[in-house]
């Protein structure tokens, strides 16, 4: 698919197991208590923003008290107040590789500053709004582990249904209403419509496939191509963004190819 990798996703999924958990999960926690808040409603049954925002925490491990916690302060009052608001920055990264930003801060000042200045140092530009956003499309996307633990330790995982063979888990993306579905080593990436996202999820689960978490995403209409030295240059502006604490998700056009994954994997 393009604009994906095998690369690119499993690096993507693997963010929750590395040094920047503790980063991510205030991300997520920050990101419900936003949902939970904006939707009025601590219930997620009642909030679709809040059970989207718990799916995508759940696909990173987060554990179900910080899930609590992060619903309990949309809810508070005084120092346990949640006054966050959601903010897109938009711009241009090396090799005019187009870049999109969701951001929840308690201080735009500060946030347009960070991603200002980490522009700036990549030699690259923030735009104005709608500048990038023209180049991405909103898409659902569902991740279903091929394998569920079992808890016995003589056969600790087993076969997770259709999600075993990858022709049975065509026709169940299909049946369920799915758009697409990537192959991502250990586990599957299924593509979905923004509005489908929670249904097609239902439906895959109703068919006896666990899934792992589920999440709005934007992917590039059109993949920029760039050299193994620009990709370099445009990861590490990727992994600056990532690195601010009011940015969310960081979403890019840059095609990583196979040539450029094994080189930005080395």
């Amino acid at each position: 698919m393009s604009g994906h990798s095998k690369w690119a996703t499993t690096k993507h999924r693997k963010a929750a197991q590395d040094a920047k958990r503790s980063a991510l999960f205030s991300k997520l926690s920050r990101n419900i208590t936003v949902a939970a808040k904006e939707g009025g409603d601590p219930n997620p049954d009642n909030n679709a923003s809040l059970a989207a925002a718990i799916e995508k925490a759940k696909g990173y491990s987060l554990p179900k008290d910080k899930i609590k916690t992060a619903i309990d302060k949309a809810f508070g009052s005084g120092k346990d107040a949640a006054n966050y608001e959601t903010v897109i920055y938009e711009g241009y990264g090396p090799a005019g590789v187009a870049v999109y930003l969701e951001a929840l801060t308690d201080n735009r000042n500060r946030t347009a500053a960070d991603v200002r200045s980490a522009f700036s140092h990549a030699n690259g530009s923030l735009g104005t709004s709608g500048s990038v956003a023209f180049q991405f499309e909103r898409k659902g996307q569902i991740m279903i582990p091929k394998e569920v633990e079992t808890g016995d330790k003589k056969a600790p995982v087993k076969p997770n249904g259709a999600a075993a063979d990858e022709e049975e888990f065509m026709l169940a993306v299909a049946e369920a209403g799915g758009d697409d579905y990537e192959d991502a080593d250990e586990e599957w990436i299924v593509y979905t419509s923004p509005t489908d996202l929670m249904a097609v999820k239902k439906a895959i689960e109703e068919a006896g496939i666990e899934t792992k978490g589920a999440e709005l995403i934007m992917e590039a209409a059109t993949p920029t191509e760039v050299s193994v030295s620009d990709a370099k240059k445009v990861m590490r502006l990727i992994d600056k963004f990532e690195e601010l604490e009011d940015i969310q998700n960081v979403y890019h056009t840059m095609d990583i190819t196979d040539e450029i994954a094994e080189a930005l994997d080395e």
